[in-house]
C-alpha cells in the first residue's frame, strides 16, 4: 500500500538539504563579518601581511622592510659600509706612520747635527790654521787641494796678510783689486764662494776656498797653480 501526500507540500531530499545548509552557513558569515567594524578588520589584515625580516650581515644584524630592500642590496650595503671604516682606518695609520716618519727623520738630523758639531775641530787663528780650516770645508764640498799647494801660493800672493791688496795691476786699474790670502778679485769671490763661509774677501777661511774651489774649475787643483792665476 503507498503512502499518502499531504496536498501543496514536497518531499525534501538529502540534496535539498545540504544545499540549504550551506547557504545557511554563507549568510552567519556574511553577517559576523559585516558586525565588524571597518578599521579594526583592516588593522587585522595589515597586521596579518610580513612585515620585516632580520638577517645576519657580517656580524651585524640588518633589517629591511619587505618590498624595499633584497638580500643583496642590504649585504652590499653592509659591506660598502665596512669597506669605508676599513679605509679611513687605514688612512689613520698612514697618517699616523707618515708622522712618525718626519718626527723621527727630524730627530736624526738633529743627532746628526749635534754630532758634527761636536767633531768639528777648534783651528788655530794664524795661517796654519786658517789652511786645515779651509781644508776641512773643501774636503766636505768635493774641492781639491793640499795643504802644501795652499800655502805655496799664499806666500806667492800675500806672503800670508789676509789684509793684502794689490792697487797696481790690471784689476786695480778696472776698479777691482785683488783681496787677501788668495788674491782673489770680487767677481770670482762671489762665484766661486762656497755657503757656510763668510762673504767677506778679506776673511782668510772664505777666501782660500773661493779660491781653491775656483782653482779647481780652472786648473783642476790649486796644486796645480805656480803663479799668477
Amino acid at each position: 500500500m503507498s503512502a499518502s501526500r499531504t496536498p501543496g507540500h514536497s518531499r525534501l531530499t538529502k540534496a535539498h538539504k545540504l544545499s540549504i545548509a550551506g547557504v545557511a552557513t554563507l549568510s552567519a558569515a556574511a553577517v559576523a563579518f559585516s558586525l565588524v567594524p571597518a578599521d579594526v578588520a583592516e588593522a587585522e589584515t595589515i597586521s596579518a601581511a610580513p612585515v620585516a625580516w632580520t638577517q645576519a650581515v657580517n656580524g651585524t644584524q640588518t633589517q629591511a622592510l619587505y618590498g624595499h630592500l633584497s638580500t643583496q642590496q642590504v649585504i652590499a650595503n653592509a659591506n660598502a659600509k665596512a669597506a669605508a671604516v676599513a679605509a679611513k682606518a687605514k688612512a689613520d695609520a698612514d697618517a699616523k706612520a707618515k708622522a712618525e716618519a718626519a718626527a723621527k727623520k727630524a730627530r736624526e738630523q738633529k743627532a746628526a747635527a749635534s754630532r758634527s758639531a761636536a767633531r768639528t775641530p777648534v783651528f788655530a787663528n794664524n795661517l796654519d790654521g786658517w789652511i786645515k780650516e779651509a781644508l776641512f770645508i773643501m774636503k766636505k764640498e768635493g774641492i781639491p787641494g793640499t795643504y802644501a799647494g795652499i800655502h805655496r801660493n799664499i806666500m806667492r800672493e800675500s806672503s800670508g796678510n789676509p789684509m793684502a791688496i794689490n792697487n797696481w795691476d790690471i784689476n786695480a786699474k778696472n776698479g777691482i783689486p785683488s783681496k787677501g790670502l788668495l788674491q782673489v778679485i770680487y767677481p770670482t769671490f762671489k762665484a766661486y764662494h762656497v755657503k757656510g763661509t763668510k762673504f767677506d774677501q778679506y776673511d782668510p777661511v772664505a777666501n782660500i776656498v773661493a779660491a781653491c774651489n775656483y782653482a779647481a774649475d780652472r786648473y783642476g787643483s790649486m796644486d796645480n797653480v805656480n803663479s799668477a792665476y
